[in-house]
């Protein structure tokens, strides 16, 4: 008989087998129901009928997804998905058996071995073990599972002869350096030999060991100046509230990103919103000063403010924060003075604590160059030095200040004239060093522009004489010091004993403080 036949011939036998009475390649058997129209029309017959199929066909896949895996004789495979499930599961089998095979030849019977378990389909307690195949659960073969270390006996050695093994055994000490690296600080990265049967020296763990506190420190140190200081280009959280403050209550529309970076502040662009306060307008673009909260970067700003009088009674140098709101004060009120004499300056908006706000020298968000990055022609180059020149009488002789920090990278080129920006350690001509900063002042000016090739630039000591109304006459430069080294000190001793303050803040008319 042929095969069509016997196939033909198989459903009319008898009773026998499940295996020989149902093949499980072949199509599911459906019976047909008859019934009327009205029956095929009805909805309640059409929700029993579906619900039929469901529990027919779901609850079989449920009870196989979640028991053992289980071979196709007794198990329904009407279903596709259990068949799509059991081809793959014989797929994956499969392609780990290659897997295994490949690793066994590539590692042989090196020390150093690789796997590809991470590149298995089938986990190692469903595979099926077999003479050719590992044995997943018995582990004593396994390269990869570390090895205890040996506990060494009281008495520091065991083993006989030849084969004594002391407590400073070279590979038993490496197992349990190996072992001792799980008490690292959970951020310092060892990688993946605690798994792995290495061996580290004395001398390598310690490295590792010496490494792993330094960067312990070094974290803690950083999270505290991040969230205590000022960074670089960045803010700290007190800041950053001050500055969404501002925008909230409307003062600033946005703030669009750091312009400028020095050793003592961060500098920041921001577009001016519609309130004013009191009687000042808000400009439509401001720059945002932040004083960095640190004195790492400039550790020498306490000589321009406790040598100060006008800030003298205040100065604490136990308290680093009170020293940069006073240090932002101190610009604000020097800033006001120069505004008021008509000397080219940014416009002061209001000062909260360590941030001040201020008319941005520039336009569309493009700061005014620096007198060193600009290249002018010998004529607007003259016209800039006078212009310096008068600015710095002006400075002295009215202001009743000296800048101090007066160079080529402070002053800015902006619509054909001079704008003097940071003043923040400008102190008054009676300061102990008073007029030691104005003659740096001065040699700073006159190199400048004498490189720049103005012919009628003066010396730096013309320049001081000029400025200052002095005449000291000296031939050299260290005689000339000496003589205002002594104009210094006869300065101080009637200060000292006078106790004249020349200047007060009380008729700047300052913009308001809210110190919060």
């Amino acid at each position: 008989m042929d095969s069509v036949g016997v196939a033909a011939a198989a459903p009319d036998a008898g009773p026998g087998p499940a295996w020989q009475s149902k093949c499980p390649w072949g199509a599911p058997s459906t019976t047909s129901i008859s019934c009327s129209l009205a029956d095929v029309m009805s909805e309640q017959l059409a929700k029993e009928l579906q619900l039929e199929e469901e529990n027919a066909a779901f609850p079989e896949v449920v009870a196989a997804a979640e028991g053992p895996f289980i071979t196709g004789e007794n198990i329904d495979t009407s279903s596709d998905l259990m068949l799509a499930q059991m081809l793959q599961m014989e797929f994956d089998r499969e392609y780990d058996a290659q897997l295994r095979r490949e690793e066994k030849k590539i590692n042989g019977d090196s020390k150093v071995s690789i796997s590809f378990e991470n590149y298995r389909k089938v986990h190692p307690y469903d595979s099926d073990s077999s003479e050719d195949e590992v044995d997943w659960q018995d582990t004593r073969h396994d390269p990869y599972r570390a090895d205890k270390p040996t506990t060494t006996p009281r008495r520091g050695f065991i083993g006989k002869g030849k084969d004594i093994t002391t407590k400073h055994d070279e590979v038993v000490c490496g197992r349990k350096n190996t072992a001792r690296m799980e008490n690292f600080a959970p951020e310092f990265q060892v990688g993946d030999g605690i798994g792995m049967d290495l061996k580290l020296s004395n001398q390598v763990f310690n490295a590792l060991k010496q490494h792993a506190y330094s960067e312990e420190r070094r974290s803690a140190r950083l999270h505290e100046k991040k969230e205590h200081s000022t960074a670089e280009k960045a803010v700290d959280p007190k800041t950053r509230l001050l500055l969404y403050k501002m925008v909230n209550s409307g003062m600033l529309e946005t703030i669009t990103g750091c312009i400028s970076t020095g050793k003592e502040s961060v500098v920041f662009h921001a577009y001016g919103g519609n309130s004013s306060t009191e009687d000042k307008v808000i400009p439509p673009e401001c720059a945002i000063k932040v004083f960095k909260t640190t004195l790492n970067e400039f550790k020498n700003r306490d000589k321009y403010i406790k040598d100060d009088y006008r800030f003298k009674d205040r100065f604490s140098k136990l308290n680093p924060r009170k020293i940069i709101r006073m240090w932002a004060e101190k610009e604000m009120h020097n800033l006001t003075r120069m505004q008021n004499a008509g000397i080219p300056c940014p416009q002061v908006v209001i000062l909260k604590k360590h941030v001040l706000v201020m008319s941005f020298i520039g336009q569309d968000q493009v700061p005014a160059p620096k007198l060193k990055d600009v290249t002018l022609s010998s004529e607007d180059m003259k016209k800039a030095y006078y212009q310096i020149l008068s600015m710095m009488q002006q400075l002295y002789r009215e202001c009743n200040l000296v800048h101090a920090d007066l160079s080529e990278y402070n002053m800015l080129w902006h619509d054909g004239k001079v704008w003097l920006i940071d003043v923040s350690q400008s102190v008054e001509p009676t300061h102990p060093h008073g007029l030691e900063f104005l003659f740096r002042d001065c040699r700073n000016v006159s190199q400048f522009f004498q490189k720049g090739g103005v012919a009628e630039a003066l010396n730096e000591r013309e320049l001081f004489n000029a400025v200052s109304g002095l005449n000291i006459t000296a031939d050299n430069e260290v005689d000339f010091q000496a003589e205002i080294e002594a104009l210094e000190k006869m300065n101080e001793d009637h200060v000292q004993n006078h106790g004249k303050k020349l200047s007060t803040f009380s008729s700047d008319g300052d913009p308001p403080i809210y110190d919060e």
